[in-house]
């Protein structure tokens, strides 16, 4: 069942700040009226039911999505199979007429707790539905690393991957977190999070917007 959409909290983000500064670029002042998110589908061992909720900035050039419960761990007890943990999303996203949009840029924030030897990863792909491209980047820590972790991805304008203009296309985001071993001792324990429980960590999707053609 659709999900209605989170909102709540400012996000300080303007994606013009993030773009390189070229005459021909299509970007425009982002619509005046609101668009809407809703959650379609949720589903992955890294957001379980009710541990994800997305919000809209108010100045409509961000989106967040918070999580509470993503965390990748090997050793100190965790099953086998939690050194890899992923969340797959399905929003469906309303935008004002006329308009189109992309994901300019996104920030990835999280906490690392890597021994010597051991390594996170952090992946994400997204794409719009029934597109052939796919956006994906892949991050890497090793450690030893202890400390807050961010990750920016940025995609230069010409190469963007706009939504389809006059259809409704649900946009798609795939994330993942894994950590390897590697040559850390056998009874150490290494995790890594994009855990968000104090409301201070959230993934920020940056936007870009152009007019549609006319007509």
């Amino acid at each position: 069942m659709v999900r209605g959409l989170l909102l709540g909290g400012a996000v300080a983000a303007l994606f013009a700040s993030a773009l390189p500064a070229q005459a021909e670029s299509p970007f425009v002042d982002p619509p005046p009226d609101k668009i809407i998110i809703k959650v379609a589908t949720v589903n992955g061992s890294g957001c379980p039911q009710g541990t994800a909720a997305v919000a809209v900035s108010p100045d409509n050039t961000a989106f967040t999505v918070t999580y509470s419960d993503y965390l990748a761990q090997v050793g100190g007890g965790a099953p086998s199979t939690a050194f890899r943990k992923n969340c797959q999303l399905n929003l469906i996203v309303h935008v004002p007429g006329g308009f189109t949009y992309a994901i300019a840029s996104v920030d990835y924030r999280g906490f690392a707790s890597l021994q010597r030897g051991a390594s996170g990863v952090e992946k994400a792909s997204y794409y719009f539905q029934g597109s052939p491209d796919t956006a994906s980047r892949t991050h890497t820590f090793n450690g030893p690393y202890e400390d807050n972790w961010q990750a920016t991805d940025e995609t230069d304008w010409a190469q963007l991957v706009w939504a389809p203009c006059g259809v409704e296309r649900n946009f798609n985001i795939n994330t993942e977190l894994r950590v390897n071993r590697g040559s850390s001792p056998a009874n150490s324990t290494s995790f890594m999070t994009m855990d968000s429980t104090d409301g201070d960590i959230s993934t920020i999707y940056h936007l870009a917007w152009k007019e549609c053609p006319s007509g």
